[in-house]
């Protein structure tokens, strides 16, 4: 097909998707508000990333921008493979010319999993330089993306990320409002109802409103498809089972330590032959492509920090539950992964802490702006020994770091969220 009637396609098929775009749950991030800037929104496959451009478009029509200075290209979409350079420069060109009169406004240009265009930066950076166009980008390789933008993008871009539905969303996605200010025991009440069920669904948007079978069957196949596209494929593994094993173990095992040598030994007890540094680049690949993220213990000795194991955390809770059993021995391991991705959705620089006494704290977090805090999260804080050991690992970490802490409770999460 050629390019000019493949666009008219993509151009109708956009339009219509546009007449029937209604209730999209708003997010709690925005692209910075810099015209002259490339804005690049980068996070998992179908953590809304694509809702998430369809709402910046609905508000520039809702502005009065015509719609016909408007282009959506999504690089999924397998009729425009084999996909390349050239390809996404004829898609342009075509746009162009079905709309002469764009020649002298400014257009707005979306560009949905850009990442699987071949060599797509020297297309974008042109047109970035030579169009009045400001230009918007999706992907789902953190680190691919972050590669090619250092390198062709240099000062031209800002990128943002896209995570799954936080808590406050996953109400609105539901259609709940409870004003958190009035936090008397029916408050409580319903809220601690519901943030259950997202413990247990999670946050990523499709399947807010589905069945529980269908739900854990489409977050196995969100998973399966992250593995082989983002990880398999893009790196031509070609033994894919111990990457596959070792997402499940990360998945099985967040809030905990894991060490890569310890897991070396697991699957070489299996029959593995694979070595160390292969299962290094595999763990890179996973946080890479948004599944699972470590965090280092703090040390103000690089080296000390870097003997200690790293803890681990998934990309939403949901995902945790359609690949585990244990649902009550987890409540408290997947309301700390919850404030993990909180800390991350704030752009917070993440890591644990161990007192002299070997204490644990779990969060020292450090803002964009250099302020640090200490959070140590618990699920249930009613019994005295429970308070009283989660406290004390708190105080001791304040007191050798000389910085504030807070412990964040179920009841004080839900209450006022988590404030740095």
């Amino acid at each position: 097909m050629n390019e000019p009637l493949l666009f008219q396609i993509l151009l109708g098929e956009f339009h219509e998707k546009l007449n029937h775009l209604k209730d999209l749950v708003s997010r709690d991030v925005q692209f910075p508000k810099a015209s002259n800037k490339i804005k690049v929104a980068i996070g998992m496959r179908r953590s809304g990333k694509t809702y998430f451009l369809y709402q910046q478009i609905l508000k520039m029509l809702a502005d009065d921008i015509s719609k016909s200075a408007i282009l959506y290209i999504n690089f999924e979409d397998d009729r425009l493979f084999p996909l390349n350079e050239q390809k996404l420069a004829q898609l342009v060109d075509a746009f162009y010319a079905h709309h002469p009169e764009n020649h002298d406004r400014k257009c707005y240009l979306f560009f949905d999993e850009i990442q699987n265009v071949e060599n797509w930066p020297i297309v974008i950076r042109r047109l970035h330089d030579t169009k009045n166009a400001e230009i918007f980008l999706t992907g789902s390789s953190a680190k691919l993306l972050s590669k090619e933008i250092a390198t062709s993008l240099r000062g031209r871009s800002l990128a943002v990320e896209i995570w799954p539905y936080s808590f406050s969303e996953f109400m609105r996605a539901k259609k709940v409002a409870i004003d958190r200010k009035l936090y008397g025991k029916k408050t409580q009440d319903k809220l601690k109802k519901l943030f259950h069920h997202y413990l247990s669904e999670g946050g990523f948007p499709e399947i807010t409103a589905y069945d529980p079978d269908v739900r854990q069957k489409t977050l196995q196949e969100y998973l399966d498809v992250a593995i082989y596209r983002d990880i398999i494929e893009r790196h031509e593994i070609k033994n894919p089972s111990p990457i596959k094993y070792m997402i499940l173990s990360m998945v099985h095992n967040v809030g905990r330590p894991f060490a890569i040598n310890k897991f070396y030994n697991d699957l070489k007890s299996q029959g593995y032959q694979i070595g160390k540094d292969i299962l290094y680049e595999y763990a890179d690949h996973l946080e890479d492509a948004y599944l699972a993220f470590a965090i280092a213990s703090y040390d103000k000795s690089p080296r000390k920090s870097q003997t200690k194991p790293k803890k681990l955390y998934a990309i939403d809770p949901g995902m945790v539950r359609a690949l585990t059993l244990d649902y009550e021995g987890d409540l408290g391991r997947l309301f700390e992964n919850v404030v993990y991705l909180d800390l991350q959705r704030l752009g917070c620089k993440i890591s644990y802490y161990t007192t002299a006494e070997g204490y644990e704290v779990d969060f020292l977090v450090q803002t964009r702006r250099g302020h640090k805090k200490l959070f140590q999260v618990a699920w249930d804080v009613q019994d005295a020994e429970t308070l009283e050991r989660e406290t004390r690992a708190l105080k001791a970490g304040m007191k050798e770091l000389k910085i504030d802490g807070e412990l964040i409770t179920l009841d004080s999460y839900l209450q006022k969220g988590i404030a740095i």
